[in-house]
């Protein structure tokens, strides 16, 4: 019978969100495939370096560490499969058991996801990302530069996410966008009791709870907060959504516009999800970041010759 994932936490992620291969882009972006790959094959044996996303991921394997399988982590990698070999000596000799992995030398890796249901997709390239989104899977471009703080907690894995075009949809982001702060707080003081539409990482947000509520005896566990722009009295709309969908976070942050990267700061979190850029920028400075290229905030503009 057939090996599946099925009950997994199912992660993908590129090789460029997992480990700093920051200096090897670079050869790659210059657009000479045979240099790129005499470039990998001289570092075969050389591990790379942690990338933003290596703590999370380290962490979450630790779920598994009891011999139950309960998160698959998958490399998804635009990388060429003699690459392939470096992605998983690194792997390796940073303590990372990682079986599966897709190489797809330069072309667009986002289709598999479909073939591994996964629960999240991580890289640092907008377009898959963008495209993984619109194919309905939670997905964030990382920010490889994004600080990391992920060691002063390393038995609790600490996740942070905003609301609109995140958690929820972004119906109540577009509102604000077009017709200003003081329609957006009275439609949702008037929708109130009425939830918010689900937004693309709901889904990933219910996963973590699974796993939470199958992994009492581990000696890890989850920690998530909202950090979120609404304020008073929007914030009653956000609460009753996530009570609607049976779905607690530890924390809240109802910041009503004040920058989020303090709070991020004191919060610690492993990873922090956010669909505005400008947010995104800041955060990255204090904690890993991923940007959600998704809703009315990252409408692509047309480019005409």
């Amino acid at each position: 019978m057939p090996v599946n994932l099925d009950g997994k936490l199912v992660i993908a992620i590129s090789s460029r969100a997992l480990f700093n291969f920051e200096e090897e882009n670079a050869v790659f972006e210059k657009g000479d495939p045979a240099e790129y790959r005499k470039y990998q094959k001289s570092r075969l044996d050389e591990a790379a370096d942690k990338g933003a996303a290596f703590p999370l991921v380290k962490k979450l394997l630790a779920f598994n560490e009891d011999g139950e399988h309960r998160v698959e982590v998958v490399i998804l990698s635009r990388n060429d499969p003699v690459s392939g070999l470096r992605v998983y000596k690194s792997a390796h000799q940073n303590g990372l058991n990682i079986e599966r992995g897709v190489f797809t030398q330069g072309r667009a890796p986002f289709h598999y996801l479909k073939a591994l249901n996964a629960d999240l997709f991580l890289s640092a390239n907008e377009s898959d990302v963008r495209e993984a989104l619109n194919n309905g899977f939670p997905a964030a471009k990382v920010y490889p530069d994004s600080l990391q703080v992920a060691q002063k907690h390393p038995n609790e894995i600490r996740i942070a996410f905003d609301g609109d075009a995140v958690l929820f949809s972004d119906e109540a982001e577009q509102v604000f966008q077009s017709q200003g702060l003081d329609v957006f707080q009275g439609h949702e003081q008037k929708h109130a009791s009425r939830p918010l539409s689900a937004g693309p990482f709901k889904s990933f947000l219910q996963g973590l709870h699974r796993l939470q509520s199958i992994s009492q005896n581990l000696p890890i566990s989850i920690r998530t907060v909202l950090v979120t722009a609404r304020g008073a009295p929007a914030h009653e709309r956000a609460i009753r959504t996530l009570m609607e969908w049976n779905i607690e976070v530890d924390e809240a942050m109802f910041l009503a516009g004040l920058n989020k990267a303090p709070f991020l700061a004191e919060f610690e979190p492993d990873f922090f999800f956010d669909d505005q850029a400008g947010h995104c920028d800041s955060a990255a400075k204090v904690t890993p970041t991923g940007h959600v290229v998704s809703g009315v905030s990252n409408k692509e503009t047309p480019q005409y010759p």
